[in-house]
């Protein structure tokens, strides 16, 4: 099978939102430095240019998590393969998710955060994707709501591939 890309959500929006969403996290946070917590490896790209777009002391920290494989569909079993370097009591924490599906990762993740005693803790993903939402969980920034469709670009993948690519676009499947 071979694959087509269609554009969902261009750079230019993409950037725009980032923007948009730096200045409510200073705004929330007060201008006090910040942990931006990446989960790996999709979150990577929205961390970035996050970071870059903030006007406050930031540091970043990173987890990877696996609930998809190669598979374009959650599993429902979360992995950490790795976990935070440093510990996170008492600090600011921003988790940057790319993108909230079933909601099983990021409950987990939330409980998982929660219980390290941040000061403040907060959650930014750059899609949310409520028809496949089976757990809720709170977040509170969100950079588009999108619907069900299997997509890539801008940090996330089909089985590694199209992570690079600078807009988020929907995968179509065709037949060679």
């Amino acid at each position: 099978m071979k694959e087509r890309i269609e554009v969902m959500i261009s750079a230019e929006e993409i950037s725009q939102r980032l923007e948009e969403i730096a200045r409510q996290v200073e705004k929330d946070f007060c201008g006090e430095q910040v942990e931006l917590v990446c989960v790996l490896k999709g979150g990577v790209v929205t961390l970035v240019d996050l970071a870059k777009k903030l006007h406050l002391p930031v540091t970043l920290n990173f987890m990877d998590v696996s609930s998809y494989g190669d598979a374009t569909e959650s599993s429902g079993r979360i992995k950490i393969l790795r976990d935070l370097d440093e510990d996170i009591t008492g600090k600011n924490v921003l988790l940057v998710e790319d993108i909230i599906d079933s909601g099983r990762t990021l409950s987990h993740l939330r409980a998982l955060m929660l219980h390290r005693n941040p000061k403040k803790f907060k959650i930014c993903t750059l899609l949310d994707k409520p028809d496949r939402r089976v757990t809720e969980v709170p977040v509170d920034y969100v950079g588009f709501t999108i619907p069900d469709a299997f997509v890539v670009g801008y940090g996330l993948d089909y089985a590694q591939k199209y992570r690079n690519l600078d807009y988020v676009g929907v995968v179509h499947f065709e037949e060679d």
